[in-house]
C-alpha cells in the first residue's frame, strides 16, 4: 500500500542519540533505516534509499537541518517527502520557522525511545 511507513532515512550527528534512536525505530518500530551523519551524507544517499519519510536532526556541524532540508527538498525524488525535524530547540520561533518550511513536524530532543516510532507514526498519519 501507498500509504505504509516503513523506509526512513535518519540524519543524526551524535553518535549517542543516534545509537538509542535505531534500537527504537528498528526494534521497536520495525522500520528500515538508513542512517546519515551529516547533511551532505544525507543529500547523496536518499534519493537512492527513496524513503517514505526523512528524520532530520536541526542542528548538525557543517550543513545544519535547515540547509539539508532546503537542499533534500530541490531533488525530484524527494520533493515530497515528509520530513521530520528533530531538535532541542522546540521554542515557539523555532516550530514557527520549520512549520514555515512545510515540515511534517517536530520531535523534540531529549526524546523516550519508548514512544519515538509512535510519534513519528502519528505525524505521517496526520500527513496521509
Amino acid at each position: 500500500m501507498a500509504n505504509d511507513l516503513n523506509r526512513i532515512t535518519y540524519v543524526e550527528d551524535e553518535p549517542d542519540i543516534r545509537e538509542v534512536a535505531q534500537i527504537a525505530l528498528e526494534t521497536l518500530g520495525g522500520f528500515t533505516l538508513d542512517i546519515c551523519v551529516n547533511g551532505m551524507e544525507a543529500v547523496e544517499k536518499a534519493p537512492s534509499f527513496e524513503p517514505d519519510l526523512i528524520l532530520l536532526d536541526v542542528m548538525m556541524p557543517g550543513m545544519d537541518g535547515i540547509e539539508t532540508f532546503q537542499k533534500l527538498r530541490s531533488n525530484p525524488k524527494l520533493a515530497k517527502t515528509p520530513i521530520i525535524f528533530m531538535t532541542a530547540k522546540a521554542h515557539t520561533e523555532e516550530l514557527e520557522r520549520y512549520s514555515a518550511l512545510g515540515c511534517a513536524g517536530v520531535i523534540s530532543k531529549p526524546f523516550d525511545p519508548m514512544t519515538l516510532s509512535d510519534k513519528i507514526r502519528g505525524i505521517w498519519d496526520h500527513q496521509h
